[in-house]
């Protein structure tokens, strides 16, 4: 387990809100970059301090069941957009959609000096060694993992993205190698379910002559489980070739 602080907070987009947290315990993480995961602890409203499990193994889950309601912080999954080891400096980007779920409430309303916890919980993208073309596909939650993948990659990486945001607002100018396209997808409909529009447009767009090495796709469970079957029954690819996470899932809270 670590600790560290909130030292400043920033609107990336209409609907994503960096959070930059720093601390000297910082200097154990091991960053190994890609969609590298961890558990994030945040205090609950109301909370004075935040109580942390103790155990940095997956004991803390026991630990954090057997808190009283009144002490048990928030615990939530979330990815490493960037590591500074220099400066032990983490960076986090949150959806913003109002205090409807914990963690966007707690990110529009973070402060520097509020203590948080991470308990990292490692990679799943995991391209095999010289594979060819790969596809990545994923909504505003899965945004972070994805836009490190790039930034990270090889400058030889030949891909296509599909990126599903909310408003056209919230597409990045980032800078990834020349064989990636980008197909950004602002849905642009605060009613339609998200994820729907990226697997809609996959399916519209790739065919088995396009068949990629290697897919990851990540977000919510319906685009994950969704992709994952139109890629496997209608465009040939091998299970064994997809990595799929299901971030979150419409219409029900995450428990923590």
């Amino acid at each position: 387990m670590i600790t560290a602080d909130v030292v400043r907070t920033s609107r990336l987009s209409p609907s994503l809100v960096g959070v930059t947290i720093s601390g000297p315990q910082l200097a154990r993480y091991r960053y190994v970059g890609d969609d590298q995961m961890f558990r994030f602890f945040f205090r609950r409203p109301g909370q004075q301090e935040l109580r942390m499990p103790s155990w940095s193994h997956d004991g803390w889950l026991a630990q954090w069941l057997l808190m009283a309601p009144s002490t048990r912080p928030h615990v939530r999954l979330y990815t490493a957009r960037a590591f500074r080891p220099e400066t032990l400096e983490l960076d986090i980007e949150f959806v913003a959609h109002g205090d409807t779920s914990p963690g966007s409430g707690w990110a529009l309303s973070a402060k520097p000096g509020e203590t948080v916890g991470i308990f990292d919980e490692g990679t799943t993208y995991a391209p095999p060694p010289g594979s060819g073309r790969q596809l990545l596909v994923g909504d505003e939650s899965a945004l972070p993992a994805i836009l490190a993948i790039l930034e990270q990659a090889p400058r030889d990486l030949e891909a296509q993205v599909f990126l599903e945001v909310p408003h056209a607002g919230d597409v990045r100018d980032v800078r990834v190698p020349a064989g990636v396209t980008m197909h950004w997808l602002p849905r642009e409909d605060e009613h339609a379910v998200p994820g729907r529009l990226a697997l809609q447009t996959l399916s519209e767009t790739v065919r088995p002559r396009d068949r990629p090495a290697y897919a990851f796709i990540a977000g919510e469970s319906g685009l994950a489980t969704g992709a994952r079957r139109f890629l496997v029954n209608e465009v040939g690819m091998p299970k064994t070739d997809i990595t799929f996470q299901g971030y979150w899932k419409h219409g029900k809270a995450s428990p923590g």
